[in-house]
């Protein structure tokens, strides 16, 4: 196993960090032309990267995503957005006509940018052996974390990334066994045995959502809708035949 293979398999998630701890301008600067790096759909980079490193706007954010103090403790948080304003300028710099109100593909475009994008600055952090966390709370208010970070019109927050020094040693998780994931040729149902043998083993990892199983974890979760006004600011932000 290389040095790149040893980083990913021992990725893990913190949620305490050493306060008052600043990263230096040019470790930043490697991270974020890391995350440029990624590979994107036509090479169009549907996304912009937002560094909140103040720390009234950090503590601002952390409310605004759920009441998540590690992003109030982190030393910078970097905020992912869909952006498809810069679609929008170049349309006009060519005299082409834009409109994203219903185009529910855009949003998967973006998506995938953006994963792509985070998953290379996670790496380039983790490289640099800062502590990592993603944060889907950026979508718990968008319209509200939308005029917080000044969102033009077809921007919306996705997802977040807290870097910083780790406060605390975190274990790393197991993953579900490789057979129940990857498939050759075509896809595979019978998965129940596997994920049953995963409960057992992920019990002992999961403290932080009352040791339980994995399957009961995810039942419990997708029970009803996690952030049930989404889908109206979703559209309040030009998506999904909003405006």
């Amino acid at each position: 196993m290389n040095d790149v293979l040893a980083l990913l398999r021992n990725h893990r998630s913190f949620r305490k960090y050493k306060k008052g701890v600043t990263i230096p301008e040019e470790k930043l600067d490697a991270i974020i032309r890391a995350a440029q790096s990624a590979p994107s759909w036509i090479n169009g980079q549907h996304y912009s990267i937002i560094a909140i490193k103040d720390q009234e706007r950090k503590n601002k954010m952390a409310e605004l995503c759920g009441n998540q103090p590690y992003i109030a403790e982190c030393s910078v948080f970097l905020c992912f957005v869909a952006d498809f304003y810069r679609v929008k300028v170049a349309s006009e710099m060519h005299g082409k006509s834009f409109e994203i109100a219903g185009e529910e593909d855009l949003l998967m475009v973006a998506a995938t940018d953006i994963g792509l994008s985070m998953q290379n600055a996670l790496t380039a952090a983790e490289s640099l052996e800062y502590g990592t966390i993603c944060i889907g709370g950026l979508r718990r208010n968008i319209t509200d974390t939308s005029a917080f970070l000044g969102l033009p019109e077809f921007v919306m927050p996705v997802v977040g990334l807290c870097i910083g020094v780790p406060d605390v040693e975190a274990p790393v998780k197991p993953r579900l066994p490789k057979e129940a994931v990857y498939f050759e040729e075509t896809y595979q149902t019978d998965v129940m045995p596997l994920l049953e043998a995963y409960d057992k083993e992920i019990i002992p990892f999961s403290e932080r959502e009352g040791f339980v199983s994995y399957t009961e974890q995810l039942a419990k979760f997708y029970d009803k809708p996690y952030y049930p006004n989404l889908t109206e600011e979703i559209k309040e932000r030009g998506f999904l035949g909003g405006k």
